[in-house]
């Protein structure tokens, strides 16, 4: 029997799991990445991993087929190559080349949004469809397009960067990428979280601010503004809808361009579930020709967090048989 590891590596953890030949998840490990001791000291820790997995599970090492891994950051996956990623402070890092010569097995590399938008096109909601559009609403925003198995690249292996369009012009909030107005500013997790501590600062009335007075406001999460919001607060229902009508315009964009079959949406903010839908789904509608919407479903991502090993294992497996 034949098996293959899926690693989701971020700035914080690397979460490493052995899937079969169905890509079901067996086991997992996880441990901090340690970013700051550097990418031979990372992308080590990843080998014991991965050989520990194999020991404990009785896994030859020739059962082994392939290892993917999926990384923040701006990916050559032809090359095999961390082109950047801030969050790992990787520059050109050889990834495939240097972690395939210690496991002695082939290594494949790609974006982590893009891994997970594959797995939910593999093993999630996605399954079945020829067309699927996946994002994830966290830190920040960012998409992924999955056509017939195939993941789309564009130029520079850079598509997918949804959260940089420009939504609103009244948004005046600095940008990561050094513009203003992002729609990740806005529709994501710290999106959610930077209007409602803003508002706070600014006097507004809010059930938060009884939660978290003063100086305390620093620790509202996205998941708290949900909580407000199922309690009538009204600053935090305007935030929600707010973000869900921008995130809706947002994806008129994508829908429009590529016309998927299914869009899954993911990433921690995605838990708000119908308090960010319901406003996302009206301006969605109204805002993309009747024709793309009625041929659209929308699900939210179920495989949470397997999602990135499941995608980087299925990429992996799929990369060494020449699929994709």
């Amino acid at each position: 029997m034949s098996f293959f590891v899926g690693v989701d590596l971020g700035g914080t953890n690397i979460v490493c799991g052995l899937l079969d030949e169905e890509f079901n998840v067996l086991v997992k490990s996880k441990q901090p990445t340690e970013a700051a001791k550097g990418s031979d000291y990372v992308l080590e820790k990843i080998a014991v991993m991965v050989e520990t997995l194999l020991r404990e599970q009785n896994i030859a090492p020739g059962q082994l087929k392939a290892v993917g891994i999926g990384t923040p950051g701006f990916i050559d996956p032809v090359r095999g190559v961390c082109v950047f990623a801030s969050n790992l402070r990787w520059n050109e890092v050889p990834v495939s080349d240097q972690l395939g010569a210690r496991l002695g097995v082939p290594v494949f590399i790609d974006n982590d949004v893009r891994m997970y938008v594959y797995g939910e096109a593999m093993k999630g909601p996605g399954r079945g469809y020829e067309h699927v559009l996946g994002i994830t609403l966290g830190t920040g925003m960012s998409a992924g397009l999955v056509n017939n198995g195939q993941l789309y690249y564009g130029g520079g292996f850079m598509a997918g960067e949804i959260g940089h369009i420009r939504v609103d012009d009244a948004e005046t909030t600095p940008c990561g990428c050094g513009l203003v107005g992002c729609l990740e500013t806005i529709a994501s997790a710290s999106g959610i979280v930077r209007q409602v501590r803003e508002a706070l600062a600014a006097g507004r009335e809010s059930i938060l601010g009884q939660w978290f007075p003063g100086e305390e406001a620093a620790s509202v999460t996205a998941a708290d503004v949900s909580r407000a919001y199922d309690e009538g607060d009204r600053l935090s229902i305007e935030v929600m809808n707010h973000t869900g009508k921008l995130l809706g315009r947002g994806l008129s964009y994508a829908v429009t361009m590529y016309s998927p079959d299914a869009l899954i949406i993911g990433g921690g903010a995605s838990l708000a579930g119908e308090r960010l839908f319901k406003p996302m789904r009206e301006e969605l509608q109204k805002s993309v020709y009747k024709g793309y919407w009625e041929r659209l479903t929308i699900h939210p991502g179920t495989l949470i967090d397997d999602g990135g090993v499941i995608g980087s294992a299925a990429f992996a497996a799929n990369r060494a048989a020449g699929i994709v």
